[in-house]
């Protein structure tokens, strides 16, 4: 399988996962744990960075199709946020204690998250190994 087929799943699954919890946390706000410290986001900033985060993954896509694996690398690991800032949901007492669909999407969201920057790391390989001269050459 290519890179840009397996990308083009990653990306998808991890965008139709990122839907359901990024709609789930932003019209059910105030159903979820607040951290004792840190940063709290509001509804209206978890809304508009589903959106910037998705525009970094299509733009992966785009680099990738285009041959430019060091810039889809650095969308892709942008994107990877996506899912990785769901860490931040246990963070927050009574985390745990969420309803069951409700964990089941934070967790899937953050196995994409690691699965992109999995991806953006593939990418940035396979970037480096085309600057990397044949040997004898």
């Amino acid at each position: 399988m290519t890179l840009e087929r397996t990308a083009r799943i990653i990306i998808g699954v991890a965008i139709a996962v990122s839907v359901v919890h990024y709609v789930d946390n932003y019209v059910n706000y105030s159903d979820y744990p607040v951290p004792d410290s840190g940063p709290v986001p509001s509804a209206t900033v978890v809304g508009v960075s589903w959106f910037l985060f998705t525009a970094a993954a299509v733009a992966g896509l785009w680099f990738l199709h285009q041959g430019r694996l060091r810039a889809a690398a650095i969308a892709f690991a942008v994107y990877s946020g996506s899912g990785l800032v769901g860490f931040g949901h246990y963070t927050a007492p009574g985390a745990t204690s969420m309803v069951w669909w409700r964990q089941a999407h934070i967790v899937a969201d953050i196995l994409c998250g690691i699965a992109v920057l999995a991806l953006a790391v593939a990418c940035a390989r396979a970037a480096r190994e085309e600057r990397v001269p044949a040997e004898g050459v």
